[in-house]
């Protein structure tokens, strides 16, 4: 029997004449807010994305997680990677998230995978909304010309044995200006589904957001 989660519901986000769906949680005492950016073809449903979820919310922060692209938009595979289309989306959310009543005094962070991660720094970026960004498994490369326009602590997260994202992370590293670090998880690929990686990497995201959004 599923249990009702009482912190959960449903939320609809305008965007020009349609709505995009997502999961807000907020605890009793959330310190802060962590807003979700899924990778390509990932969507709110994501089974890492809502795994870090629960240990952040355990920890006291909301979370927001929505499906930045519709279900006909994301059977066009370019749209995936369409970092200004899914940027905006995010900064959409973000406005929604700041005008909310029971979120709109919060600070608030990003979690960002595979594309998702660029959507979340390219934010920051253009409207400086977070406090915090931590991206897993990130593509933080195809947001190039914004990573040193970037003013939120950035905690980039890649498995050691993801070689061709974990070369690119370096690289946005090096270009990111703000307070940042690189933590490579040891023997861990792109999904990070290797036993206790996934356990990791959502343990390194709270303490990030512990720091800066507490």
């Amino acid at each position: 029997m599923k249990v009702e989660n009482r912190n959960e519901k449903l939320v609809k986000i305008p965007i020009n004449s349609f709505k995009l769906e997502g999961i807000l949680n907020l605890p009793e005492r959330a310190k802060g807010i962590v807003i979700f950016a899924h990778g390509s073809g990932s969507s709110r449903f994501s089974l890492r994305n809502s795994f870090v979820a629960r240990v952040l919310q355990n920890a006291n922060f909301g979370t927001l997680l929505f499906d930045l692209l519709t279900r006909e938009e994301d059977r066009i595979y370019e749209n995936r990677f369409d970092i200004n289309l899914l940027t905006q989306r995010l900064m959409i959310a973000t406005k929604w998230v700041k005008n909310y009543p029971e979120t709109k005094d919060m600070k608030i962070g990003y979690f960002g995978a595979s594309t998702g991660a660029a959507a979340a720094l390219q934010a920051d970026a253009e409207m400086c909304s977070a406090s915090a960004i931590v991206s897993r498994g990130g593509r933080p490369d195809l947001a190039e010309n914004y990573l040193s326009k970037v003013k939120a602590p950035t905690l980039l997260i890649v498995g050691e044995y993801d070689d061709i994202v974990l070369e690119l992370n370096r690289r946005a590293y090096n270009k990111i200006l703000t307070e940042k670090k690189l933590v490579i998880i040891p023997k861990a690929t792109h999904l990070f589904e290797e036993p206790g990686a996934l356990e990791e990497v959502a343990r390194l995201a709270r303490e990030w957001f512990s720091n800066y959004l507490g």
